[in-house]
């Protein structure tokens, strides 16, 4: 065990040292993937300086956002990864750049990288790791239960994500959710209820007709990602107020209810009454929305990373994520408080910081070797 956590903790040095400081001596260029359906851009990474061994791989996923693979947490962790000493293909998937959440593309874009791993000289002949992002993590967890591309995947790292579908649309409505007993509470950043909402609204019977709200709430969410502002910042209640303009006044209630003004809580009534008919018709019409019947069927190694302070998708999926795949694969879970995404929760200080920060570079680090 000592031993694991010492080469755990070596494996992520490299990383750390370029994640801590926004440096990273790497090469990277832009290419093109052939997804079967259309040619996506992606951005491949290696280290500028030669190696002795051959590279490791990495295929890395983003979220549901606007700037897509650009992400900038994203590009500081792909390039910390490649200066670490690896190959890493970040590829686009417009659809979730375009706020689409279409998690069927998830095999078809990896499926797709692997080749553009393999024709570099420099990189293993060997299955390649995948990491995925927010609402790419549990997706890309999932994917290792297609037994094609199983054989192509050496190791799965996720860093967020989410497990149970009701469970995470009531943390995204109430800020609500559980865990061994214990229940937790927080606002949550409402930017996911905008995005689910703003996808599959129209499909909840009796919201037929409320394609004016879709589209409200998608223009709110666009308006988030091209600021980079908090979702929850009153900075967004103007564009709120000129966005319910353009509903009917029939649908402005129903509006305000998944956006309201910053501060203020979604009626509890009417937020269940809603979140349960969109579970319903979500199930029905995307049951490839809520993963946790294809992750029971996952046998590649997984690895879990989640923030405890994470107010857009809770730390308790990620443990429910780990429960839930034990018994089938080899899966461990780490839980950060490291990263704080909001100030309900103050950061780490003194020793606790110290202790977390290693923590957190074990977990990479354990992740980049493959352990």
């Amino acid at each position: 065990m000592i031993r694991d956590a010492i080469r755990d903790g070596a494996a992520g040095v490299g990383f750390a040292r370029s994640w801590l400081s926004g440096h990273a001596d790497v090469v990277a260029r832009a290419i093109e993937l052939d997804r079967g359906d259309r040619m996506v851009p992606a951005t491949l990474l290696v280290p500028a300086r030669a190696r002795p061994r051959p590279l490791p791989a990495w295929i890395m996923l983003h979220g549901v956002t606007v700037p897509g693979r650009q992400h900038a947490q994203l590009v500081r962790f792909s390039r910390a990864v490649a200066h670490s000493g690896a190959a890493v293909v970040v590829p686009e998937v417009p659809e979730w750049k375009d706020l689409r959440l279409a998690p069927e593309l998830t095999v078809p874009t990896v499926r797709a990288a692997v080749p553009a791993l393999h024709d570099i000289p420099e990189v293993e002949r060997r299955p390649v790791g995948l990491i995925g992002f927010s609402f790419g993590a549990p997706h890309a967890v999932a994917a290792g239960a297609n037994l094609e591309l199983a054989l192509r995947l050496r190791l799965i790292a996720a860093f967020g994500g989410y497990c149970d579908l009701a469970r995470t649309l009531r943390f995204l409505f109430l800020g609500e959710h559980d865990w061994a007993g214990r229940r937790y509470q927080a606002v949550p950043d409402p930017y996911g209820r905008w995005i689910v909402a703003g996808n599959y609204l129209r499909q909840v019977p009796g919201y037929e007709d409320a394609g004016d709200v879709e589209r409200a709430l998608l223009a709110l969410a666009v308006d988030a990602g091209v600021r980079g502002v908090p979702s929850m910042d009153p900075a967004y209640d103007p564009l709120k107020l000129e966005l319910a303009q353009t509903v009917a006044s029939e649908r402005r209630a129903l509006f305000d209810l998944i956006a309201p003004p910053a501060g203020h809580t979604p009626d509890r009534a009417a937020a269940e009454a809603l979140m349960e008919g969109m579970v319903r018709a979500l199930r029905k019409s995307h049951p490839e929305m809520d993963p946790a019947e294809r992750l029971t069927r996952v046998r590649v190694p997984v690895r879990l990373v989640h923030g405890h302070a994470d107010v857009l998708l809770p730390f308790t999926e990620s443990l429910r994520m780990a429960e839930l795949m034990k018994r089938e694969t080899d899966v461990s879970v780490t839980i950060t408080r490291l990263f704080a995404h909001s100030e309900q929760e103050a950061p780490p200080r003194g020793l606790r910081l110290l202790a977390e920060q290693m923590r957190f570079v074990r977990a990479v680090g354990r992740v980049l070797r493959m352990a």
